[in-house]
């Protein structure tokens, strides 16, 4: 990502939240929206899931936001196990005037985007690491790119495959990667660029 990364901060129904923005070259495509790992277990907009995540946008041409769930840096509010966070995704998407976002997410914040595809007709979403033990995870549409580490241990690979099945929601498996794609980034970041239009 250049170095033009810029913080916004948009109001949301728990009060401020903070946003790291990067924008493209040229005239933005649209608006991808990033979020991060579980709050209360050290997730911030700055996890390198969720930066790979952004990059691969800013390259495909989105504007990527990175916001802050609540109770982290600058955001207000407390932790509200994925309710209140996908109000406050939603409240980004307003202040942004978003029609058909690209959703993105990585563990908890998969889990919260998928929730949001509820309230939201996302573009299309890309779920990394979906946290489908912690709370009941819905359907989500059809064209979602979902990517799982073929040896995450925080959210073994064969909850995910389970999920998936009655949605016939093909997952594509990174071989070796763990839950944080530690030395599997760049192959992170090539399968979202290269699995778009």
């Amino acid at each position: 990502m250049r170095a033009t990364t810029r913080r916004e901060l948009v109001q949301g129904p728990a009060g401020t939240i903070e946003c790291a923005v990067d924008d493209p070259e040229g005239a933005p495509r649209g608006i991808a929206l990033v979020a991060h790992p579980h709050p209360l277990f050290g997730g911030t907009l700055d996890n390198k899931v969720v930066q790979t995540l952004a990059r691969a946008f800013v390259e495909l041409g989105y504007s990527a936001w990175r916001p802050n769930f609540r109770g982290v840096g600058a955001s207000g509010g407390a932790h509200d196990e994925g309710r209140g966070e996908a109000d406050d995704l939603v409240a980004v998407l307003e202040h942004l005037k978003a029609e058909k976002p690209v959703l993105a997410g990585f563990s908890f914040g998969a889990a919260v985007q998928a929730r949001l595809s509820q309230k939201v007709a996302p573009e299309r979403m890309v779920l990394v690491g979906l946290a489908v033990q912690k709370s009941a995870v819905p359907a989500v549409p059809a064209n979602t790119l979902l990517i799982h580490g073929e040896k995450d241990d925080t959210v073994p690979l064969a909850a995910v495959l389970e999920w998936a099945l009655p949605q016939d929601l093909p997952v594509v498996v990174v071989p070796g990667a763990d839950h944080f794609f530690h030395r599997r980034l760049n192959v992170l970041r090539a399968i979202v660029t290269s699995n778009w239009k």
